[in-house]
């Protein structure tokens, strides 16, 4: 069996959390082949997941074996490592750098050198494994002085989350518009909150049918963000002037089962997202599992999804938009965003045109049905091909070719730690 150390920010309430556990599941169906080790690590300053049922039973079982294994020395044949590129080191004989925060069109530079020490990367998308590999930066080579391509040369692959249906539970939005628009993201610079509230006041200002409801936080669920969270709100809403349409705030923790409501309540008509850009795009997958109709920035990860493949007459396969396209024009990120040796100043994102999103709200509005009979097919599409059967199936056979050659690399890592005391 392969002792595999996975480290990841398993229990909290974010988008690595998410993966985290996704990848743990994907261990899980294979216990005869994998023998599991956790270290759970904090994210930001997301909250973490407090419930009490058998998956969080089962991983305390596993925290506490971790920590008795590293207690009598033990060793790691594989570690998985759950998070952004700058994080990854070198655990274990065998190291996967697991990663979905690819959301531009570039890596940094500290994301290629850090690849350098995984034996392979796992992303969430097509899009996020386009970008990883085809980033390149010039160098000085040392030794010759030429300038050269500085880029990843480690094996990239990427795997999908899988559809996770909950029966939804009912929840009361007390909501007075019977037509609402349903926006799920962070009020931050990525997922351009502000643009759409503004860009949907000036289509519907004057219409006391229509509502946008926003599920959103700052970083947490605490009573302290939604104070900030609400300032933040008020603020965006308020340089919108006078309206009729109607605009709500959703903060806090919503279980799974209550997002499943929220998804399907007979009073949310499409979920919008004017995002700059995705590693994945969680909220539009789980939008389009339940059969909800999705607009979105033509631009991305969710874009994998978003797609289905369609045979032609000819025979040959073409790609068909499954959700309403807001139009884009690449630009530079936005100053605010630039995270240091994560978000280079000189990354591109998507900016959502104005005129495409009010044209995409409007047609949907109006046409309803249309649009909800596209989501039913695309909800079909889905829950066929990315079952949780077929997506764990694909970690394994990314994770179990290494089982070979584990007995060589094992000693290989043993002889370099000897050569290296």
């Amino acid at each position: 069996m392969i002792k595999v150390y996975l480290k990841g920010p398993l229990l909290t309430q974010s988008g690595y959390g998410h993966h985290s556990r996704t990848v743990l599941r994907a261990l899980k169906t294979r216990k005869d082949l994998f023998d599991i080790y956790v270290q759970p690590i904090p994210w930001g300053q997301t909250s973490w997941i407090w419930e009490d049922n058998e998956e969080r039973r089962e991983f305390d079982e596993l925290l506490t074996k971790t920590i008795a294994h590293i207690n009598n020395d033990g060793h790691f044949d594989m570690s998985i490592q759950v998070t952004i590129p700058n994080e990854w080191e070198k655990l274990a004989a065998i190291n996967i750098g697991v990663t979905a925060g690819i959301e531009a069109s570039i890596v940094s530079p500290k994301w290629i050198e850090k690849s350098q020490v995984m034996d392979k990367i796992i992303t969430i998308s097509k899009f996020s494994k386009e970008v990883y590999e085809n980033t390149v930066y010039q160098a000085h080579d040392k030794n010759t002085g030429k300038v050269v391509d500085y880029q990843t040369n480690v094996p990239i692959e990427y795997v999908s989350y899988p559809v996770l249906k909950s029966k939804p539970e009912k929840i009361n939005l007390n909501v007075e518009s019977s037509f609402n628009f349903l926006a799920v993201a962070q009020l931050g610079p990525r997922k351009n909150v502000d643009q759409l509230i503004r860009t949907f006041v000036e289509q519907f200002r004057e219409n006391e049918d229509v509502g946008l409801i926003i599920k959103s936080n700052m970083a947490k669920n605490s009573l302290i963000d939604r104070e900030n969270t609400l300032v933040t709100f008020k603020r965006v809403v308020a340089a919108c002037g006078e309206r009729k349409c109607k605009i709500y705030l959703l903060h806090g923790y919503l279980s799974e089962q209550e997002m499943a409501g929220l998804y399907t309540h007979p009073k949310v008509k499409a979920l919008v997202s004017t995002t700059h850009g995705e590693g994945f795009g969680l909220p539009l997958f789980e939008a389009g599992y339940y059969g909800l109709p999705v607009v979105a920035t033509d631009w991305s990860g969710h874009l994998d999804f978003l797609y289905i493949k369609q045979k032609q007459k000819n025979g040959k396969a073409k790609n068909k938009h499954m959700f309403s396209k807001i139009s884009y024009t690449l630009n530079n990120i936005k100053k605010e965003a630039v995270w240091e040796d994560v978000l280079m100043a000189e990354a591109q994102w998507a900016y959502p045109e104005e005129g495409s999103i009010k044209m995409n709200l409007e047609e949907i509005y109006k046409d309803h049905g249309r649009f909800k009979k596209r989501a039913k097919e695309l909800q079909k599409w889905l829950c066929e091909e990315f079952t949780e059967e077929k997506i764990y199936e694909q970690y394994v056979d990314h994770l179990k070719e290494y089982n070979s050659n584990m007995d060589e690399e094992v000693d290989d890592l043993f002889n370099e730690l000897v050569v290296n005391q």
